[in-house]
């Protein structure tokens, strides 16, 4: 596999081109873009995959009752003899009402993939959806998939004690709410706290909102609920000054609509609180990455691909 550094390296000229153009307007078709962008992904994907040596551990190992409860589970066998490797916990997007670990048999199945070839374990989980599970419900599977992970992943050659949220559209959302929202505080003040070595916020949905351009309302009004009064109250931009573990914000430079600010104005809120915490509590300032030429999916998308440039940026922030 060629491997690239470049902005949408992996792909060839005429894809890159096409990306171009529907960037600028990626906002007024989302689903039609997200499809020409997997469809650009998947086979390089696959090509991966195939060459590669088998990571997948374990499939479908439930963390709850609920049967979207479960998660699969990539690491190497070398990883696995050897223990003690970083603990990626990946949860994927879908706008509340869809999505799964596995789009297709490859996207999401590639960012766990990745990291397993990188010598971590890798957690693709799947969680309920709205309407039938709406807020908090996301989150709510966010701290039970941390639960099953602090206890079992040292049997695939994790550290329990070194176990990275990684979040994705509303899946950084329910890792946001998770990490901010005063309903879990006490959830977050237990064991689990000291499991959390960090965060990465992928084009997070870190603020409710329904407006006329907003693509995704009816998501965003299915789990949040019908009443847009609490909508801030049910925010993680809102409870942001509450995030006390290292943070890496990632937004695409062709975003869903809102969503880049809403990832810089969380960003802001969570630097700005441990400036004002002083001596009170370490200061571990938050990054902030932007991706050129990147979109909403394929900032994702690209994972296992041959780009390496984001996943080389978050193992750095792992590592220090």
């Amino acid at each position: 596999m060629h491997i690239s550094q470049e902005p949408l390296g992996s792909l060839s000229a005429a894809l890159r081109e096409r990306f171009a153009r529907i960037g600028p307007v990626w906002g007024s078709d989302i689903n039609a873009h997200r499809d020409l962008v997997i469809a650009a992904y998947s086979p390089l994907v696959a090509a991966a995959r195939d060459a590669g040596p088998t990571l997948e551990a374990a499939r479908d190992v439930p963390y709850g009752s609920h049967e979207r409860q479960r998660l699969d589970v990539f690491a190497s066998a070398e990883t696995q003899r050897a223990g003690h490797a970083d603990v990626v916990l990946f949860v994927h997007g879908g706008a509340f009402l869809r999505g799964s670990k596995s789009f297709n048999g490859l996207i999401y199945d590639n960012v766990a993939r990745w990291f397993a070839r990188q010598g971590c374990v890798a957690l693709n989980v799947e969680y309920r959806l709205a309407p039938q599970a709406p807020y908090p419900a996301g989150a709510d599977d966010v701290a039970a998939a941390l639960a099953w992970a602090r206890t079992h992943v040292a049997g695939f050659g994790g550290n329990p004690e070194r176990i990275f949220l990684v979040g994705h559209s509303a899946g950084g959302a329910h890792v946001a709410t998770y990490l901010c929202d005063p309903l879990f505080a006490d959830v977050r003040d237990g064991e689990d706290a000291r499991a959390i070595a960090g965060a990465v916020l992928i084009s997070a949905r870190l603020a409710a909102d329904v407006f006329s351009d907003n693509p995704n309302a009816a998501g965003v009004r299915a789990y949040f609920g019908d009443d847009e009064s609490r909508y801030a109250a049910r925010s993680p931009l809102t409870h942001a000054q509450h995030l006390d573990t290292p943070l890496m914000v990632v937004v695409a430079e062709y975003e869903n609509p809102y969503l880049d600010a809403y990832g810089a104005a969380f960003f802001e809120r969570v630097l700005m609180a441990r400036q004002r915490a002083g001596d009170a509590r370490p200061q571990r300032a938050p990054r902030f990455v932007q991706m050129p030429r990147h979109n909403h999916t394929s900032v994702v998308a690209h994972f296992d691909s041959g780009e390496t440039l984001l996943g080389d940026a978050m193992l750095d922030f792992f590592r220090a």
